[in-house]
């Protein structure tokens, strides 16, 4: 099964890719209902989020967010991440 190219906002603000979202998290994409569910390695539910097919929607939607890489840790290592 292959997740479907597209972005979302994680818990930071920050602007990832539904394909490289990092921390070990692999995203769940249902594109007609515009939702991300990101799960933990164990498949626990960490985060939801819209579905953004590209970055031209993200500013559509008056968003504005850094683009980041999937080896951009989520979190602090102060909230234990």
């Amino acid at each position: 099964m292959s997740t479907p190219e597209g972005f979302f906002i994680d818990w930071d603000g920050n602007v990832r890719s539904t394909t490289d979202c990092g921390g070990g998290y692999v995203c769940e994409v249902d594109v007609v209902a515009k939702y991300v569910g990101i799960l933990g390695p164990r498949g626990a539910l960490m985060h939801e989020a819209t579905f953004y097919k590209d970055l031209a929607a993200i500013q559509k939607a008056g968003i504005k967010g850094l683009l980041v890489p999937g080896s951009t840790p989520w979190g602090r290592k102060d909230q234990g991440f």
